[in-house]
């Protein structure tokens, strides 16, 4: 356990979520990143663009802590709730998107291990309590930004349809036993539902999730014992997707998980030109690997 008593009562984690956010903004914790955004259509996507006004703050506040660990110890002022013995969730001090959460180990694990059964009961705790976008990014190249095992979790839209630009192509999925294809994705993937039943009984859940997992691993080529290349996974309360990574930057643009859900991010006006000249799925595309014939 951490320095907080007691873990998360069921059906508090929003409220909580939203309170402890206040207090955090209340004494300067979160350095939220203003944004603007555009729209780029490619391949049946409406990638969502947005143009981060304020990245140098980030980068400056991680120059100034260039090996620190920012999980061990965790800012008090960021903690949101003891989810598990195994893991806490914090709040993600430089966010973009409004309640970003970090579900994170309370005891170090390299970013590229393998996910375990207690990484999947977080995960299904925390989407059993907040209907949201769960990803992933295994190691460096596929965008994570530090080496201390975390999940990300991200609440979707209840109004908007599709709630991601990506969801449009899974509806085509085509599976082949337990995994299956999006003919829509130009690039090396697997995809699998999400049955609720493993969210409505997390512990049971968490088996058969981590089974899930090894299999959309298998269904890449990648070993459920040692994964030989890094790879994002996205989670939803409807469906998986894995996709492994070549590379982290597409001319210069950091792409992780989220880019795969259809939400990219760049510095600058000249990197927003880049998307608009490539497309956002050639910028996958790129990223990725290619798809096996």
């Amino acid at each position: 356990m951490g320095q907080h008593d007691g873990l998360l009562k069921p059906g508090t984690l929003w409220s909580t979520l939203l309170e402890r956010t206040a207090h955090a903004r209340r004494y300067g914790a979160i350095q939220s990143i203003p944004t603007t955004s555009e729209v780029i259509e490619q391949g049946g996507v409406a990638f969502q663009v947005r143009i981060l006004t304020a990245l140098a703050k980030k980068e400056e506040a991680k120059a100034a802590q260039p090996t620190a660990n920012p999980f061990l110890p965790y800012d008090p002022d960021l903690f949101l709730a003891e989810i598990s013995p195994t893991h806490v969730a914090l709040l993600n001090k430089f966010n973009v998107v409004d309640q970003h959460l970090l579900i994170v180990t309370h005891a170090f694990e390299p970013q590229e291990a393998l996910l375990t059964r207690e990484d999947c009961a977080a995960l299904l705790i925390c989407l059993a309590e907040i209907d949201g976008l769960g990803f992933y990014n295994a190691g460096r190249i596929a965008g994570a930004s530090q080496r201390h095992k975390h999940l990300q979790l991200i609440p979707l839209p209840a109004s908007t349809e599709p709630r991601l630009p990506i969801e449009p192509l899974l509806h085509s999925a085509r599976m082949v036993g337990a995994t299956g294809l999006v003919p829509g994705l130009p690039f090396l993937h697997a995809y699998a539902p999400m049955d609720l039943e493993w969210i409505d009984a997390w512990k049971e859940g968490a088996s058969s999730l981590l089974a899930c997992y090894l299999s959309l691993l298998r269904a890449v080529g990648l070993s459920a014992e040692a994964p030989a290349a890094a790879y994002n996974l996205l989670v939803t309360r409807q469906w998986l997707l894995l996709v492994p990574r070549s590379e982290e930057y597409f001319e210069g643009i950091s792409i992780n998980a989220l880019g795969f859900a259809g939400a990219l991010l760049v510095k600058d006006a000249a990197q927003l030109a880049l998307l608009r000249k490539h497309g956002p799925m050639t910028a996958l595309r790129r990223v990725a690997l290619s798809q096996k014939s």
